[in-house]
């Protein structure tokens, strides 16, 4: 065990996981990585980043979207029948983040970080979520759309979520049990949460 504090964080689209996986980043001061880690295992393969982009939470068929469309390693040319598979890319991913949580603390926001460093002891995991009219109010607001567009938004980005994660984790995304605690943000609002989740982390990260 390195003794470092690795947090794995699902969210619901327009529950605050991200935000408060940030807050809690540069309150802990610890990395944070979100879509940056995309470019972290771009950098790390070989492949450029539109490809992890394309393929970004997506079930499978996004991922074969991304090679079909053409997208090869920075000066590499591979031929179709070259082509990396869907689960190649998802172990590749997988590679970074258990590289990223056995060298430093940091924040991993989504790609299945809970499954893929499940058997990481550092690794406490949480899903983020929210009330329906809260997640509304937060999307129409960011994106300045419609609160009807915004329930679409949301209706499809969950969707998308759920159908990675399910796929390649044989878990449930959203389900309490799949995660070490599961954190309804209405309660405390964003910044009561981070509190309170930064007080959980202190008292699990000083038994190890």
């Amino acid at each position: 065990m390195n003794n470092n504090i690795v947090l794995s964080i699902g969210r619901q689209f327009g529950s605050g996981g991200s935000a408060i996986g940030k807050k809690l980043a540069g309150e802990l001061n610890i990395s944070y990585y979100d879509r940056e880690l995309l470019y972290v295992a771009a950098h790390d393969s070989g492949l450029c980043p539109e490809v992890f982009e394309k393929a970004d939470e997506r079930e499978s068929s996004g991922l074969s979207y991304a090679f079909s469309a053409g997208f090869s390693p920075p000066g590499m040319y591979i031929p179709c029948d070259d082509i990396l598979s869907n689960e190649k890319l998802f172990l590749l991913q997988s590679e970074t983040i258990r590289s990223l949580a056995k060298k430093e603390s940091c924040v991993i926001i989504g790609r299945c970080s809970d499954y893929v460093l499940r058997d990481n002891p550092d690794c406490l995991s949480f899903f983020i979520h929210n009330t329906p009219d809260r997640r509304v109010k937060q999307v129409a607001e960011r994106g300045n759309v419609s609160e009807a567009r915004a329930r679409e938004l949301i209706a499809r980005m969950d969707k998308s979520r759920a159908a990675y994660y399910n796929y390649y984790t044989n878990k449930l995304w959203g389900m309490a049990s799949s995660y070490n605690f599961s954190i309804d943000v209405s309660v405390l609002g964003i910044d009561g949460t981070v509190s309170f989740l930064k007080d959980l982390i202190a008292r699990k990260y000083k038994t190890n």
